[in-house]
């Protein structure tokens, strides 16, 4: 097993949980010299359609805890916590842009992960258009326009898609879930045990 293999990170941009596993994930994989994947899905399809169930703020008693929780975990990564008012992500143009900049450049596809989830969660700007997210893109070097055009390509809408169909055939429901050498851990409350994977070589 070589150790080169990138830690993948299937993700919803929608997710502020996502969010909090990608940023605590980045000092982990460079400790260990690992580069990251970034691999978009849908929550809507995994979870609402695949296992049949409700979204999470819709969920009796699950609900509650997990928007209080949301904040306490943002504080205990020493993040700030300020959504947009109506708090809630659009999936599809955010996860578009993500796959579309992945083909064309992986590295720069993180970055514009994690701008969108601090401008969502931390900055109160709601990332849910084409046009929101060319203001975060733009400071990165990506071109506004092209990005707005680019996710409503039917090439890049179904390459979303695959990416989609490839996250459910690989097992993976929730955001975030790390691949690690094939082992699959899912939550941002298991990067501990992602790191020590990777100190171990497991168990």
């Amino acid at each position: 097993m070589s150790m080169a293999e990138p830690i993948v990170l299937y993700t919803d941009l929608i997710s502020p949980f996502g969010y909090l596993g990608a940023v605590g994930l980045g000092p982990i994989a460079e400790k260990h010299g690992r580069t990251i994947d970034w691999r978009p899905f849908l929550l809507g399809v995994t979870v609402m359609q695949v296992m049949g169930l409700p979204p999470v703020p819709e969920t009796p008693l699950k609900g509650p805890y997990a928007l209080a929780d949301q904040p306490r975990c943002f504080r205990l990564m020493g993040l700030e916590h300020n959504p947009p008012p109506e708090r809630a992500m659009q999936p599809l143009a955010p996860n578009r842009a993500l796959a579309w900049l992945r083909e064309r450049d992986p590295a720069l596809a993180v970055r514009f992960g994690l701008a969108v989830g601090r401008a969502h969660w931390s900055e109160g700007r709601n990332m849910s258009t084409p046009q929101a997210l060319a203001e975060v893109a733009e400071p990165l070097g990506i071109k506004g326009p092209e990005l707005i055009a680019a996710v409503q390509e039917p090439e890049v809408k179904a390459k979303l898609k695959s990416h989609v169909d490839a996250a459910i055939a690989r097992g993976v429901f929730g955001a975030p879930t790390f691949d690690v050498d094939g082992e699959l851990f899912w939550g941002h409350d298991r990067l501990y045990m992602v790191e020590r994977w990777l100190e171990t070589g497991g168990w």
